[in-house]
C-alpha cells in the first residue's frame, strides 16, 4: 500500500502523485488522503514522524502564517507541534508519500523515487 498525503492545490504534490502513478510499476494500492479534509490525528502524526525521521520541524511548513500566530517557535515543545498540526493541518508539509515502511517528503518530488528503488 502507497499512501500520499496530499494536498491538491499544491502544485509539488500534484507531482509526487504523478511520480507514484508512473513508478508503481507492480500496480500497489494507493491511498490519497487529503489531509486538509481529513487531519491526522496526534497519534498518526506521530507514527508519520517515525517514518519520516529527522526533526519534526521538518514535516512542518514554517512559513504558514498560522505557525506565527500560535507561536511556535524553538521553546515550543514536540507534544504542543504535533497538536498544532493535529488543529491545525495546514502546518503539515506536503506532499508525504509512505510506501514499505518508509516515508519521504515529496519537496522536490523527485525525493519520492527514492522509495521505489
Amino acid at each position: 500500500m502507497i499512501t500520499i498525503y496530499h494536498n491538491p492545490r499544491c502544485s509539488k504534490s500534484r507531482a509526487s502523485c504523478e511520480l507514484v502513478t508512473s513508478s508503481n510499476a507492480a500496480n500497489e494500492p494507493v491511498e490519497v488522503i487529503e489531509y486538509l479534509k481529513t487531519p491526522l490525528t496526534v497519534e498518526q502524526l506521530k507514527s508519520l514522524h517515525a517514518l519520516l525521521g529527522g526533526p519534526l520541524r521538518d514535516m512542518m511548513r514554517t512559513n504558514e502564517t498560522e505557525y506565527a500566530e500560535l507561536g511556535l517557535d524553538a521553546s515550543t515543545s514536540d507534544d504542543q507541534l504535533y497538536e498544532a498540526i493535529a488543529k491545525h493541518p495546514i502546518l503539515l508539509q506536503r506532499p508525504i508519500v509512505v510506501r514499505n515502511g518508509r516515508a519521504v517528503i515529496g519537496r522536490p518530488p523527485e525525493n519520492v523515487a527514492a522509495l521505489f528503488v
